[in-house]
């Protein structure tokens, strides 16, 4: 502890020569919260049915041993990896994370009262929860379409199951004080050749319409719509893309963008669009993964692109208007190793962009000094925020670089 102390008095000394106070970079890391999402401890199989084979877009690949076997060893597995990830931290919960007491509960006939033990686990941990409607996995997604199907009964099944999802995200946010996102993903498209790109989109645009008609009060539940550019499956055409739901959010005002950082062409970035939207007052959900040529869902490092990200909310002033969640699931290696790396990798990216001289780099740019613009920003670089990170799990009571014992 001592140790710890004397290093950040050090870094807090060259970092005030920056203009930078530790003290409130610390305050304000400790209170943003960050989204860990619960199904990297078991690739996404959940409690519905343990046998459960992922279909629909969604694939966990690996087989390292570890997996929990039942939903007690689960819990046991959550808690150990929780306990490793400093600051205000929230569990996003898919919905085959439900609780039917042996039941057989069909996704269109979920309820809150599935979901009440997880209330109770989150008010244990003084946390807050976030959920996602499953739309993959199930005979009624077998097609590849769900929202955006042909078939009504299909369509409505789905319909109904998200409309449920923003129940159980209302339900969360009165619960606990705080709201729950509530994330609409769906994998619907073609693998091949597509001729028809109208209609889908048409249908999903009238599923969402029906699911989002209900008014929730967003100080308890907050919907987001999620695209992507490809997936298993549907290769040559996806009718959830970044450019329909972009148009979505703008024009029907009763949900949010969700940018995933796998989910783009290899060459664009989520950081490079978030200043677009904060220009037009939208909030934004983001999926915090790291995509290795495609959307594979890597453990997040603390890369160039998760910093980016986070400076671009910094930079701006955004941290109450982007939900920081994050999204990936490694069945390659420990996947509570995997829970902590990726969470804390977040945080610490946070922690860099919240201890730049951001308003001094805006400024100079401002005036036209590019000369110290470049200077600061590679100055910056060789700070020492690794002493700065070392307080902050002292602080908030979580091992330093002790947590690597586990994975021994």
């Amino acid at each position: 502890m001592k140790r710890v102390e004397e290093n950040y008095q050090m870094a807090k000394e060259l970092y005030a020569q920056m203009g930078v106070d530790t003290d409130q970079v610390l305050k304000t890391l400790s209170e943003v919260p960050i989204s860990v999402h619960c199904w990297q401890i078991d690739d996404l199989t959940g409690f519905e049915n343990p046998n459960a084979v992922l279909s629909g877009g969604i694939a966990a690949i690996g087989n390292a041993p570890g997996k929990p076997e039942s939903k007690e060893e689960f819990i046991e597995q959550l808690d150990q990896a929780l306990d490793m990830i400093p600051g205000n931290t929230k569990l996003a919960l898919h919905a085959v994370y439900l609780d039917t007491q042996g039941k057989k509960v069909d996704r269109n006939e979920i309820l809150p009262e599935h979901f009440a033990g997880w209330v109770d686990y989150a008010k244990k941990r003084g946390i807050g929860l976030d959920f996602n409607p499953t739309y993959f996995s199930h005979p009624m997604s077998d097609s590849g379409f769900t929202l955006a199907s042909s078939d009504e009964g299909v369509r409505n099944f789905w319909i109904e199951h998200g409309k449920r999802c923003r129940k159980i995200g209302e339900y969360f946010g009165k619960e606990l004080g705080q709201p729950c996102i509530t994330n609409h993903w769906i994998g619907d498209g073609y693998k091949d050749h597509t001729i028809d790109k109208v209609a889908p989109r048409m249908r999903l645009k009238d599923s969402l319409d029906q699911i989002f008609a209900e008014p929730i009060d967003w100080k308890y539940n907050i919907d987001s719509v999620e695209s992507k550019l490809f997936g298993l499956g549907s290769e040559a055409y996806v009718p959830g893309s970044h450019e329909f739901y972009t148009n979505y959010v703008m024009t029907q005002k009763n949900c949010i963008l969700c940018m995933d950082a796998g989910h783009f062409h290899p060459t664009e970035t989520v950081s490079a669009k978030i200043s677009s939207y904060l220009v037009f007052g939208q909030e934004l959900m983001l999926h915090v993964s790291r995509p290795v040529r495609w959307d594979s869902d890597h453990v997040v490092m603390l890369d160039d692109e998760t910093k980016a990200i986070m400076q671009e909310i910094v930079r701006y002033q955004a941290l109450d208007k982007v939900h920081i969640g994050l999204d990936f699931f490694d069945a390659s290696i420990n996947r509570v190793a995997a829970t902590v790396i990726g969470a804390r990798n977040a945080r610490k990216a946070l922690l860099y962009a919240l201890l730049e001289p951001s308003e001094e780099l805006i400024r100079v740019e401002q005036e036209g000094n590019l000369t110290r613009r470049l200077a600061l920003s590679e100055e910056m670089k060789t700070m020492p925020a690794g002493l700065v990170w070392d307080m902050f799990c002292e602080m908030e009571g979580v091992p330093g670089t002790e947590w690597l014992d586990i994975t021994k």
